[in-house]
């Protein structure tokens, strides 16, 4: 597999070589119909959302508001994960009894919003047919100004034996054994509470190039003949394989993921040139992927040419079939930032498909909607022209659900179908089956054609079919059940009437 891998990659390079006269979209990659389509929301500093501050009810549904046209615009480009910020830096967007309100929120440490953001951010995605993970900010707990900001609610005055400063900032010790518990406990929190689809792990790592961190008296006590940076590597992976197998045994379905540093190490293709995560950090996440603690993992791979594709391909490689979705820097192709042709984003994607990574994320997600350089018009149009199933997470489970049956097809009025069908047999409350709707001018429906998909995510077992134009209206429609690891059914299908009742 890997010199087969090793092959494509220098073919790959060979072409772009010419890229002179070889434009992107010349090398265009077929639109996938199971793929990550992911952008991270940030909240901190309001960088993404949300721009008002809810001083008052009305604020709040202008805040709500806000989030739902974001919502909106990423469902137009059938994006189909959000990776929305639910801890950023000892505080959190939902309703704790372990840490404060983000002050973002309302202007105050630990005001009340009037509302709870990680739940209406879940439902919201829901409705739309769209994952949300929640993304945590793990280790760092930010600066002392921040900190004391929080007063006797931060976890440096509740819990200080397992926080250090260091460098003007407070962190988590990985290195301190009941770090790793008042992590889960946070992350119990979400997963128990809430209808997560992910729980995603940012900052999962030493500070860079941290030689003087302040964990001396830990490494004596705990690193049993182990090198520092092997003992620091160790406690990265045990938090990890702590909290992977604790979600676990509350909803198995929910991914577990984490955005590592984009290099892994060095490569046989191409040197990190010092900066990677095993060295500069402390994240072994080949060794994740091979103990199969990480469901997926979102390399920040904000980078271009030779500092992206050899790494990409890196990951692939060594993934153990877990999902491997790069993060794109899309956020260079701001003047102010790094201002890179929209050429590059697009070679990024065709690269990923190419070599069937499992998709990719976009950080962050103001410059898709932004339409930065027209971003969201390639991706709306040419990139995510159709919509894209999550990829399955066969290594949970990979058994599908049974299909739904009797699908009746009725046109009900100019252009509107209403589709009706017999639910899947499985009646498992916490994995209940939702429902593909796909539709097609032939028959039988190619199910595995992504450009018949019209509707997924759908909760029980009635649709209204309603084109937007006439050239989208169909007469052969198909229904599958699909599960939480994204395991499908076989269709079950049915054609429409070719007039309606207008008595109904």
């Amino acid at each position: 597999m890997q010199k087969t891998l090793t092959s494509l990659f220098r073919i790959f390079f060979l072409l772009t070589a010419l890229s002179g006269f070889l434009s992107p979209f010349y090398l265009y990659a077929q639109s996938p119909k199971h793929e990550v389509r992911a952008a991270w929301v940030t909240a901190v500093y309001g960088l993404d959302w949300p721009s008002v501050q809810a001083t008052s009810p009305a604020n709040a549904e202008k805040q709500k508001a806000e989030l739902t046209e974001l919502l909106d615009k990423l469902k137009a480009a059938n994006f189909n994960t959000v990776l929305f910020q639910t801890r950023t830096r000892g505080d959190v967007l939902y309703k704790s009894d372990i840490e404060p309100y983000n002050a973002i929120l309302t202007g105050k440490a630990n005001g009340d919003p009037g509302y709870d953001p990680l739940a209406f951010a879940i439902e919201e995605c829901h409705k739309r047919g769209m994952e949300c993970h929640a993304w945590m900010v793990t280790i760092p707990l930010g600066r002392r100004r921040h900190v004391a900001s929080l007063g006797k609610q931060s976890v440096t005055r509740r819990k200080p034996k397992i926080c250090v400063p260091y460098k003007r900032e407070y962190f988590l010790n990985p290195g301190h054994p009941e770090t790793k518990v008042y992590l889960m406990s946070l992350v119990r929190e979400v997963v128990e509470r809430y209808d997560v689809d992910g729980v995603h792990f940012d900052y999962l790592r030493y500070p860079e190039r941290a030689l003087r961190f302040p964990d001396r008296y830990d490494y004596r006590k705990y690193g049993n003949g182990r090198s520092l940076e092997q003992w620091r590597r160790d406690n990265i992976t045990e938090i990890l394989r702590y909290i992977y197998k604790g979600v676990k045994a509350l909803k198995p379905w929910v991914k577990v993921s984490t955005c590592p540093v984009g290099k892994y190490r060095d490569t046989s293709r191409y040197s990190s040139k010092g900066w990677n995560a095993f060295h500069t950090v402390y994240q072994d996440v080949q060794g994740w992927l091979g103990e199969g603690i990480q469901d997926q993992i979102y390399p920040m791979m904000y980078f271009k040419g030779n500092a992206f594709y050899p790494f990409a391909l890196d990951w692939q490689e060594q993934s153990n079939g877990r999902h491997i979705v790069p993060g794109l820097g899309v956020y260079f192709l701001h003047p102010r930032e790094g201002d890179w042709d929209i050429e590059e984003i697009e070679r990024q994607i065709n690269f990923i498909r190419r070599f069937k990574l499992a998709g990719e994320a976009h950080y962050r997600v103001k410059f898709v909607t932004d339409n930065t350089k027209h971003l969201y018009d390639l991706l709306q149009t040419r990139y995510y022209a159709y919509p894209a199933l999550q990829p399955p997470i066969a290594w949970a489970d990979s058994l599908p659900p049974t299909a739904p049956s009797g699908l009746t097809v009725e046109r009900i009025a100019d252009g509107y179908t209403r589709l009706r069908w017999q639910a899947s047999a499985d009646n498992d409350t916490l994995n209940e089956p939702t429902y593909v709707i796909y539709a097609s001018d032939k028959t039988p429906v190619d199910t595995d054609d992504p450009r018949n998909i019209v509707a997924q995510r759908v909760r029980g077992t009635e649709y209204i079919y309603a084109p937007i134009y006439p050239w989208e209206e169909h007469r052969h429609f198909a229904v599958t059940a699909i599960d939480r690891y994204g395991n499908e059914s076989e269709p079950v299908e049915g054609k429409a009437a070719p007039t309606y009742n207008a008595a109904r």
